[in-house]
């Protein structure tokens, strides 16, 4: 198959019935990189799975979180004839072994760095991201008040799900993890990327990418900071990924799709019908309707036995989060952007 060979030809060859059934992890892998990296989005899921089926093999895999969760909020239902939302928990981290291999958890010695609720609008036209603050104070289930990247060292991606859906109220899909250490050789494939703060335009290859999505303590509100330059890598990404160069050569997609796969991992209730499903009704989403912003804060704090905290702003919190259970994050983010913590609101330092 050529560089020049079109997306649109290899989408009807993955969905004509000739594609292997015996293996599916590696049809997974292209929504991990469609949810995670924001980018897979425009009708590019069905030749990825076709590809990663023959070429992607060392994925990890969550299992089946959800199997042991109770008492979860109500699954958003279909409205108007349009689909349901989709609502995915994505955990990142600095070292595999902090969330990305499960098989590596153990009680107590491991935490997300980074937590963010993504949602696909029912009417496939809108992404919202929005990111949680690692040490946001939360009531994590049978462990009292805790940071909330507490929650997967208590009980795995079973216990973070469960904090999240309680937090907020919004019914959980799926769940993925992603090493942040991919930020490095994705960069790279695509070229390098350009990002503006207050510092000007910059251009990072790799390694400048890895360090400026890490960096937290020279950044005047550290944390905060941190998770907006990595909202703003992940946009300069996108828009790298989603450019004619790169979606009219499918080498330079599997190079990515080999990039992530060893460094992701994802739960396995996801079909080869639903990947090519949900990549075909995406394929017109407008890349300017990708959102993201963090969950309100009402500041800083410590608790009571010491620890440096978030405290999360409930009320505002409770608003984003009925957005979220009613699919209108768009419209909701639109009518409040002054107040929320988005790319868009001011400079990124």
């Amino acid at each position: 198959m050529s560089e020049s060979d079109s997306i649109d030809d290899f989408l009807a060859g993955a969905s004509d019935g000739n594609t292997p059934k015996k293996k599916t992890s590696g049809f997974k892998v292209t929504l991990l990189v469609l949810t995670v990296i924001l980018a897979m989005v425009v009708g590019t899921v069905a030749t990825l799975a076709y590809f990663a089926n023959r070429s992607v093999t060392n994925m990890q895999e969550l299992g089946d979180p959800f199997a042991e969760l109770t008492d979860r909020p109500t699954q958003a239902a279909t409205t108007d004839g349009e689909d349901a939302p989709i609502n995915f928990l994505i955990m990142g981290s600095d070292s595999r072994i902090s969330a990305g291999d499960v098989d590596d958890w153990k009680f107590g010695a491991q935490r997300t760095d980074a937590l963010m609720l993504l949602q696909i609008s029912g009417d496939r036209q809108h992404i919202a991201v929005m990111s949680i603050p690692r040490d946001s104070w939360v009531t994590i289930e049978g462990f009292g008040e805790a940071k909330i990247n507490a929650a997967y060292s208590y009980g795995g991606p079973a216990l973070t799900i469960k904090t999240v859906e309680q937090l907020t109220g919004v019914h959980i899909d799926h769940i993925a993890a992603v090493d942040f250490t991919t930020f490095e050789q994705l960069t790279d494939i695509v070229g390098g990327v350009d990002v503006s703060t207050t510092d000007g335009t910059q251009h990072l290859n790799g390694a400048d990418a890895l360090k400026f999505v890490r960096e937290r303590y020279s950044l005047p509100r550290g944390d905060f900071d941190r998770v907006r330059r990595q909202q703003l890598w992940m946009s300069a990404v996108m828009k790298k990924v989603l450019s004619q160069e790169t979606l009219s050569s499918p080498t330079k997609i599997m190079d990515i799709l080999n990039s992530m796969s060893e460094y992701v991992s994802f739960d396995d209730s996801l079909g080869i019908t639903d990947l090519v499903s949900l990549g075909s009704s995406l394929r017109s989403l407008d890349k300017d309707n990708i959102i993201m912003f963090t969950a309100p804060v009402a500041g800083t704090g410590t608790s009571d036995n010491g620890q440096s905290i978030v405290n999360l702003d409930m009320d505002a919190l409770t608003s984003v989060s009925k957005a979220f259970q009613t699919d209108t994050v768009s419209s909701y983010v639109a009518l409040h952007s002054d107040s929320l913590d988005t790319l868009t609101s001011r400079p990124v330092d």
